[in-house]
């Protein structure tokens, strides 16, 4: 195709999409130079061909630009000249769950594989994303990173010993200028049943080339003050597929994102196959300016509305009684103690279904072949002989709604995956269920993966985008924190005092680490009955969940979607009184999450002054605060507060009191509170 014909069908869809005012968001092709951007940023590509070359990176709002001086495409898989390359630009609009974007699809073919990398431009976003597609013949993947470590290389005596000859397949790669890029690299972990420590962050200054693990990489020109990010969005890197032990590469100030998460294989002549994601991001300025930047893209994936995604949920297997207790009679009960606390979703765990897992306390349950009983997903009969009709109505007259607990056919990658769908289609339309926690997942290969895509998009489809999913993080090969999160929320640990495994300073602390790169809203953190199992603790031991406040421990899941892991039933008279804290929080709820979450304060830790910010505008949001066992009455307070601003603080909820002055270095306000293990939280204002 000539550049004359391809620079027509460019335009023909480009101009209908801007009008004379500045664009919301734009792409098209002038000469040989790729335009990206919206009014926050702009990505300057050379076409080179359709194997397009970063130029630029602009932070408009602050008018500075991270210049490139590449040689190589940013996307390499494959040798040879791309072919029949084109360009298309079209509008996607909302879902209603999402942003609408600007689609601006390149297309290519490199001997016999077909390429498409389709770049997502949201609206006011200083973060562009890309996901990549790949269908035709793929040969045998070959990566440096994993394969020779530096230590095997040669000492250095000669420029021709820097020399490195194996290429390395590339997800997107900026080639920058500058040579004083600071790094910080943060690695994930899931799987939370076998990991309490949820985050490893590592500092860096690129030097030659080497490899490096993690979903989030930061870079800062330290002499500019320039900075850039890329998000991998994949599963976390110890379970992701075909992982070849890194996810980025830096050479000096050439930093590559690497990982496609796929084998020849999984690569097909008749269909696409997509590939793990990239998002480049641009900032200016430090940590604050960095970190919103990032929440600010996380927030396009999926709206947060009240009606679907804000919940405080009760759901009763934190109390081990697993499907033992689980019938009508049971639930009814539960949905009267659940409205005394101020539950919003009630959601019934394994054991509803006709069908036995093999959680259940009684022996014989499976997950394999589920659909050799076609009545596996039907409600109990006899724990439910009117269906959950009566379940749902009374949930209704008492303002909570009802959620399930399902398990997908894991088999054959999820080869049942349409039976599956139908079987949740089903219960949205008898019963209105709104709400599916998914368990049981693993997810093996790619053909899996996109099972299990074509199962929730289905169900979100055919249901009006109405369902939301809770997907569990605490065991298997799934998700993550950086994947498919378009779909709900993170169901993100089993805790239980049975087993002694249960401290709340540890969940507070699994919350606080993850906030700073994960939104905290999109989190479900539990809190347990502190009653239970006070034998399954030392007697001396200060943070035993006895030792707390109930409504401490509840406070500590304010700032993610509160999860009460319990039985109402078996609640004492006196944790009831907590209903009042939590129904004071439901009018609070949305705006808190509408903002910006970030940690604040010390790493909790049982004996730090620690909590979180929501910042829902320049002037004003959220401050949670706790002090945890220690025995400072007050504290400086660390916060992403701008420093010498007027601020004003008025408690909301906890036993703080309102408070006016000026904000410190780094953020820093004083703040006391009386009580060891007590929070407080306030709405701030700053002076205009």
């Amino acid at each position: 195709m000539s550049k004359k014909h391809f620079i027509a069908i460019v335009f023909s869809l480009f101009f209908p999409l801007v009008p004379s005012a500045a664009p919301r968001y734009y792409a098209f092709l002038k000469g040989d130079t790729l335009h990206l951007g919206n009014e926050r940023m702009e990505r300057l590509l050379l076409w080179n061909g359709g194997a397009p070359i970063t130029l630029a990176l602009t932070d408009k709002l602050n008018g500075t630009t991270i210049k490139a001086q590449g040689k190589h495409p940013d996307f390499s898989i494959a040798k040879g000249k791309p072919q029949k390359s084109m360009l298309t630009v079209s509008e996607v609009s909302s879902n209603g769950i999402s942003a609408d974007f600007l689609q601006a699809s390149i297309f290519c073919s490199i001997g016999s594989l077909d390429i498409e990398r389709r770049y997502r431009i949201y609206a006011d976003c200083p973060a562009i994303a890309c996901d990549t597609y790949l269908r035709g013949e793929l040969k045998l993947l070959q990566e440096e990173s994993g394969q020779r470590s530096n230590a095997d290389r040669k000492n250095i005596e000669h420029e021709a010993d820097m020399t490195t000859i194996v290429k390395t397949p590339t997800l997107d790669r900026l080639q920058l200028q500058g040579n004083h890029w600071s790094c910080r690299s943060v690695e994930f972990f899931d799987y939370t049943d076998w990991n309490d420590n949820l985050v490893t962050e590592r500092t860096w200054f690129p030097y030659r080339r080497n490899s490096y693990r993690g979903n989030l990489l930061f870079a800062q020109d330290m002499d500019a003050r320039l900075g850039f990010f890329f998000l991998k969005e994949a599963p976390c890197s110890s379970t992701q597929l075909h992982y070849r032990g890194s996810d980025f590469v830096a050479d000096f100030s050439d930093f590559m994102v690497v990982g496609f998460g796929i084998s020849s294989a999984d690569v097909r002549l008749d269909s696409w196959t997509r590939v793990y994601g990239c998002v480049t991001g641009v900032f200016s300025g430090g940590e604050r300016e960095a970190l919103i930047a990032l929440r600010h893209y996380q927030k396009q994936l999926r709206y947060h509305a009240a009606a679907s995604d804000e919940m405080i949920m009760l759901n009763t297997w934190g109390d081990r009684s697993q499907d033992a207790k689980i019938d009508e009679a049971f639930c009814l009960t539960e949905l009267e103690r659940a409205s005394r606390l101020g539950i919003t979703l009630f959601q019934l765990d394994d054991g509803w279904q006709s069908g036995r897992s093999p959680n259940s306390k009684t022996a014989g349950g499976s997950f394999k072949d589920i659909w050799k009983d076609e009545t596996y997903w039907t409600p109990n009969s006899k724990k439910f002989p009117r269906g959950l009709k009566p379940i749902v109505e009374k949930g209704e007259r008492l303002g909570i709604r009802i959620g399930l607990w399902f398990n997908p056919s894991i088999q054959h990658d999820f080869a049942d995956w349409e039976k599956d769908a139908e079987v949740m289609i089903e219960l949205y339309k008898k019963y209105g269920i709104r709400c599916f926690k998914i368990d049981g997942l693993q997810i093996p290969s790619k053909r899996a993966e996109e099972n299990l895509r074509k199962l929730f998009d289905k169900v979100q489809e055919q249901t009006q985008y109405q369902v939301v999913f809770n997907l569990d993080a605490t065991a298997g090969r799934r998700g993550g924190y950086h994947y498919m999160n378009e779909y709900g929320n993170i169901f993100l640990e089993n805790r239980y005092t049975d087993w002694g495994n249960y401290y709340p300073y540890r969940t507070l602390r699994n919350l606080w680490m993850l906030s700073r790169y994960v939104p905290a809203e999109k989190l479900q953190i539990e809190f347990l009955n502190k009653w239970r199992n006070r034998d399954k603790y030392e007697a001396s031991d200060p943070f035993a969940p006895a030792n707390y406040n109930f409504d401490y421990l509840l406070a500590l899941t304010l700032p993610a979607q509160p999860l009460a892991w319990m039985e109402a039933s078996n609640l004492p008279e006196e944790a009831y009184a907590t209903g009042s804290l939590l129904k004071r929080y439901q009018s609070l709820q949305l705006d808190f999450h509408q903002g910006t979450i970030l940690p604040v304060g010390e790493e909790p830790s049982g004996r730090s002054w620690t909590g979180f910010q929501s910042i829902v505008s320049d002037h004003a949001g959220y401050l949670m605060v706790y002090r945890e066992d220690n025995d400072r009455f007050s504290t400086e307070l660390t916060t992403w507060l701008p420093e010498g601003r007027r601020l004003k603080l008025t408690p909301l909820l906890g036993c703080g009191k309102a408070w006016k002055g000026k904000v410190g270095a780094e953020g820093r306000i004083r703040l006391a509170l009386e009580n060891k293990n007590s929070f407080t939280l306030y709405r701030y204002e700053l002076d205009r």
